[in-house]
């Protein structure tokens, strides 16, 4: 088996959810149940889409796996860690080696070049960007197409070029799974599909995971895998096995 990031081999359990439960407003007249015992498992090296109508739990699902939510009940193992047994300075390190994100809108920051947007979160972590990561993230946005806008502002690229600095940003620090929310929902046609061509390169080249929340079908079929969820609970759970071959021109 092929290495994975963060250890591991790929194929090896990445995520596993067990009776996961979301409530909010615990204990009031108001509290509402949002996720209703979600199981589920995501292997190193999947890319797997999350799809679902609005209100379905989507987003708290997603905040969840990212760590930025804790579960009201049930178990989260993150890359061979009980995350509910982590305090707060505990799963702040955990989502900072662990997992990357991309986001609808990029937020890149506007003083900032490219390159500087890219290693944001190497200077979050270590206070200072080593040689050795400046390199990486210049090495990242080649890699995504941008090797001559490395000292532009983000007001000098397209909307498209801008995600791809975002998709860069997301693998600087080397996580085990990126979590991209609707990556392509802010784009056009031609520049989504370009998007989602580079975010399958990427999977391929880095060895990343990628589970991706879109309402797009047509991204959704050519992902490897299509989860979606109802009404807070899982409702199907879909291998596309024609996406999963080997890729040839998506």
């Amino acid at each position: 088996m092929t290495a994975g990031r963060n250890g591991g081999a790929v194929g090896d359990a990445l995520v596993t959810l067990r009776g996961v439960r979301k409530s909010y407003n615990a204990g009031r007249p108001t509290e509402a149940e949002v996720l209703h015992g979600i199981d589920l498992d995501l292997k190193r090296g999947e890319f797997v889409a999350l799809i679902g109508p609005s209100g379905s739990g989507k987003s708290t699902l997603l905040n969840l796996l990212g760590l930025l939510e804790r579960p009201s009940a049930g178990t989260y193992t993150l890359a061979g860690t009980a995350v509910q047994d982590l305090d707060d300075d505990g799963l702040t390190r955990m989502r900072r080696e662990t997992l990357g994100f991309v986001f609808q809108f990029h937020h890149l920051l506007p003083a900032f070049s490219a390159l500087e947007n890219v290693t944001l979160p190497v200077l979050a972590r270590d206070g200072h960007v080593s040689p050795a990561m400046r390199e990486r993230g210049r090495g990242l946005l080649a890699s995504v197409g941008l090797a001559a806008a490395v000292d532009r502002k983000p007001s000098e690229l397209s909307g498209g070029m801008q995600q791809r600095v975002a998709i860069a940003r997301s693998l600087v620090l080397q996580p085990a799974l990126v979590l991209a929310d609707e990556p392509t929902g802010n784009l056009d046609t031609a520049s989504s599909d370009e998007v989602f061509r580079l975010l399958r390169h990427t999977h391929a080249q880095e060895g990343v995971s990628f589970l991706i929340v879109t309402h797009d079908p047509r991204l959704a079929a050519r992902c490897d895998r299509v989860l979606e969820i109802v009404d807070g609970s899982m409702a199907s759970d879909t291998l596309n096995e024609a996406a999963a071959r080997p890729m040839v021109a998506r």
